[in-house]
Formats: structure tokens, sequence, C-alpha cells
């Protein structure tokens, strides 16, 4: 069966650092920078993008619509 790799991009400039997203994931990918943005908000950044599975569960709590999630499948040999 194949596994499905999974990665994130957040627009960092648009985050607001509401950190819903930060929940939504089940494998804890997501994490709140220390930077802040131009706005001043601290935003979402990937702290362990080897553990995306591509479930796209922070992209639909966003409520800003600020994340994009990619999948790609792994075929097992």
């Amino acid at each position: 069966m194949a596994k499905v790799k999974g990665a994130i991009v957040i627009d960092t400039e648009r985050c607001k650092g509401c950190e819903v997203c930060v929940g939504a994931c089940p494998t804890d990918v997501i994490a709140m920078a220390n930077e802040v943005n131009s706005k001043g908000y601290h935003y979402a950044y990937m702290a362990q993008p080897d553990e995306c599975i591509g479930c796209s569960n922070c992209a639909i709590v966003c409520p800003d619509g600020v994340i994009t999630v990619y999948r790609k499948k792994l075929v097992s040999k």
C-alpha cells in the first residue's frame, strides 16, 4: 500500500497566529514561530515536516485560508 507524504505552505504574512491549525494537526507538525510577521503576529510553521501526512485538517480549520496542502504518494518497493 502506498504511503502519503504531505507538505504544507503557510502564507506567514497573512497568518494571524490564532493557533487553530496547531490543535487540528494529528501528527503535531505545526508550531508557532518565535518571530513575528510584519503585522506583529507569531505565525504558524512546519516544525516537523517529515511527520506531515497531508491530511488537510490545518487548511480546513484555518479561518483565513492561508495554508496550502500538498500530497505525494510514496510507492513501496
